[in-house]
């Protein structure tokens, strides 16, 4: 018998014994006291299972926190980031550029990560002085610059030296290929984007 399985033995042991004993010591009908006793199972089996699934409550909390605002879930090691998709069908994620937060479409049609002239600027962005590359987009085709960033962080995973294009007058960030390839895998499973490091 392992230490677990003895101590939940223990642990349901000492719960009968307390409800039982409380019950034998009121001299009640029967019905209420199976009423008792009954509310007395469904509290300690609730308590049962709090201490069960201990470890995977932070996660619950985490997941919770993710649907509501949309913020990634970071496994405690830190290797694996997961997104939840937003309302609009599309995951979106907060990231840091050179520190700057931006807010990210991830889109695994983009060839290269694309920012806009004002974030840039924010930043602290590098960027060439001549904007002489058309690319092609879902919205068309614009005319952009390219630039470096000395970093780029998404929640726990962090590259230097990340190639973007930046465009102007496009307020639509977008997290690229660049970027996703970089990493060791990314999947969507479900409702989630994993992004793996």
């Amino acid at each position: 018998m392992t230490n677990d399985v003895m101590l939940g033995s223990l642990y349901l042991l000492m719960a009968a014994m307390l409800v039982l004993g409380s019950l034998m010591s009121r001299r009640e009908p029967f019905a209420r006291l199976l009423k008792m006793a009954l509310a007395w199972i469904v509290i300690f089996g609730a308590g049962f299972v709090l201490f069960s699934f201990r470890d995977n409550l932070a996660y619950v909390g985490a997941r919770l926190k993710a649907e509501a605002t949309g913020a990634p879930i970071v496994t405690s090691a830190g290797h694996e980031v997961r997104v939840p998709m937003s309302i609009d069908g599309h995951f979106w994620v907060n990231g840091l550029v050179n520190g700057h937060p931006v807010k990210f479409l991830i889109d695994s049609g983009a060839t290269m990560t694309t920012i806009d002239r004002s974030v840039a600027n924010e930043a602290g962005v590098a960027v060439s002085r001549q904007r002489d590359q058309l690319v092609k987009t879902g919205n068309g085709v614009i005319r952009v610059a390219t630039g470096q960033a000395d970093t780029l962080r998404i929640a726990s995973i962090e590259r230097a030296d990340v190639g973007l294009h930046v465009a102007d007058g496009d307020d639509m960030n977008v997290l690229g290929m660049n970027f996703l390839s970089s990493l060791d895998s990314w999947t969507v499973e479900g409702r989630w984007l994993v992004m793996r490091s």
